[in-house]
């Protein structure tokens, strides 16, 4: 039970978060320069005043301040986040049309970096010191420390294009169709549907840009790993069970990693929020029609009710996490409480 009123403390402050995050996002949307009037009419008619007012009226630009907002608040507690002045579709379609694509590429790029993230800090924290400490500590200070927009193009440039070894941009192979849509993954899709081509292919193209997005977040889960574990590892309780001749592999993975695996976790969860809020030059250059492409976009032509759909999707995409990451620390350490 006390869990229970725990998630439902944290939804209800999720949705006051959401609420907070979508009046912020209006106001600043109203004090850059520009209302999407010049973005999206031409010259020829911006020249023309009864085209632009038509238009102003249209998108509820013609009201005051006050009123824009008190509607914008009604469709949004309504579920209706408006109309794209872009595209001309709901935001929500346009949402759901992108956002799978980026769950895709963060999934496949936050398994990589767990996986490569926990193996090497763990091996640096039992190899303190050594030749293989100071190369994975080197190896995770470069993933933290170079730009993903270079290192995507640098990839591209030999894997891609000198040595042949992956496909190029894009989710899919050109000639080969996506396959029928069930989740909107072409993994999972091609799976169940039995369309192993499609699923292969969107799988290869997957390699690169996962490699990229996953180096900074190995990085950083590398590094507090590696920390995390020295620090339990010079605890009264592991020394004591050094003593009593524990063996070693029992020591390392029941006792030390249970108690180091907090900070790791989450790290892990605000590696995964960063990569669902979709990385925009990394996405741009591997041509992935993800929510960083989408907020790339409407940015560049102040639609704003794109901008805030995007940004109550990214704030949505932190809410959930943290809460399964709260969730997770009573799972791995029972001294956690949810009463308090």
């Amino acid at each position: 039970m006390n869990l229970a009123k725990f998630i439902v403390k944290r939804l209800l402050f999720t949705v006051m978060l959401l609420i907070g995050v979508a009046t912020s996002v209006f106001i600043l949307s109203k004090m850059v320069p520009g209302d999407g009037v010049s973005s999206y009419l031409s010259p020829r008619s911006l020249a023309n005043e009864q085209i632009v007012e038509a238009f102003k009226v249209k998108w509820g630009l013609d009201k005051p301040l006050i009123v824009q907002y008190v509607y914008y608040m009604k469709n949004l507690l309504q579920g209706n986040l408006g109309q794209s002045i872009r595209t001309g579709n709901q935001v929500v379609s346009d949402l759901v049309k992108n956002y799978p694509a980026t769950i895709e590429l963060a999934s496949m790029s936050i398994l990589l970096a767990t996986f490569f993230g926990v193996l090497f800090g763990i091996v640096s924290a039992t190899k303190r010191n050594s030749l293989i400490d100071q190369s994975l500590r080197a190896v995770s200070v470069t993933g933290v420390s170079v730009p993903s927009f270079w290192l995507a193009i640098l990839v591209l440039y030999v894997f891609y294009y000198k040595l042949g070894w992956a496909p190029g941009t894009g989710r899919m192979s050109l000639g080969i169709q996506a396959p029928r849509h069930i989740t909107g993954l072409y993994v999972v899709d091609g799976f169940i549907t039995g369309n192993y081509e499609a699923m292969l292919d969107s799988l290869s193209h997957l390699i690169l840009p996962s490699i990229v997005l996953a180096s900074f977040t190995m990085g950083l889960i590398t590094r507090t790993t590696r920390a995390s574990l020295l620090e339990t590892l010079s605890t009264d309780y592991i020394r004591t069970a050094k003593a009593k001749g524990l063996p070693k592999a029992p020591l390392m993975y029941r006792h030390a990693m249970g108690n180091a695996a907090i900070p790791v976790l989450t790290v892990i969860g605000v590696g995964f929020g960063n990569l669902l809020g979709g990385m925009v030059l990394v996405e741009t250059i591997f041509a992935w029609p993800g929510i960083g492409q989408l907020a790339f976009q409407s940015v560049k032509s102040l639609d704003f009710p794109s901008i805030i759909g995007v940004s109550l999707l990214i704030a949505a995409n932190y809410a959930v996490i943290n809460i399964f990451i709260d969730v997770m620390y009573g799972v791995i350490d029972p001294r956690v409480r949810y009463d308090r």
